[in-house]
């Protein structure tokens, strides 16, 4: 069967409290603050551009907030592999006070305790994708920092960690696409 070869756009949602701190923020369900809000709107003209044959969004509120306010939240589908990395005992704490406990830790080599392994939070990704890939033409999807790098990762057939070596800041759009055969990056991190 061959594989449709129309673009996904990942959109990951406008900026929170906890987001702006740096603080991990998995299943926690933070609301977007008034910035995150105006980013959010802001995504509409850029989006526009797309026929998306389908929309997909995370249950959580920020994700599904940003993509009411980009305009096509009166057509996504919510799905629960969209849903940020679970990050155990450090959910809502930064990087820095991890790692006064746990100096060098980063969550793409160490994992959270208690939390959801990267393997795992990369077969939600890796569904995704299969997912995409059977719509009929291009798909959007609003999600998260850590599990949309980890689909972008995933779609260029690398493993679940190397998401660490993809920067991805609020309310940024990605598109993921093809040079003929291949799956590409084709824009990252577009602001």
């Amino acid at each position: 069967m061959d594989v449709a070869r129309h673009e996904v756009v990942l959109v990951r949602h406008g900026q929170t409290e906890w987001s702006r701190d740096g603080r991990h923020t998995g299943r926690t369900d933070v609301p977007l603050i008034e910035e995150g809000r105006q980013a959010a709107t802001r995504l509409g003209p850029a989006l526009s551009r797309w026929d998306f044959a389908l929309v997909l969004t995370s249950p959580r509120q920020r994700a599904r907030e940003t993509c009411r306010l980009a305009g096509l939240g009166d057509r996504a589908a919510v799905r629960e592999d969209l849903a940020e990395v679970d990050y155990g005992d450090d959910e809502g704490r930064t990087t820095a006070e991890i790692r006064t406990e746990r100096p060098g830790w980063t969550l793409w080599r160490d994992g959270p305790p208690h939390g959801e392994s990267l393997e795992h939070a990369g077969e939600r990704a890796d569904r995704v994708i299969a997912e995409c890939r059977a719509a009929p033409g291009p798909v959007a999807l609003f999600a998260h920092g850590h599990i949309l790098r980890i689909l972008g990762a995933r779609w260029i057939d690398l493993p679940a960690t190397d998401g660490g070596l993809l920067a991805l800041d609020t309310a940024a759009i990605s598109v993921l696409g093809w040079e003929r055969e291949a799956a590409v990056l084709a824009r990252w991190n577009v602001t």
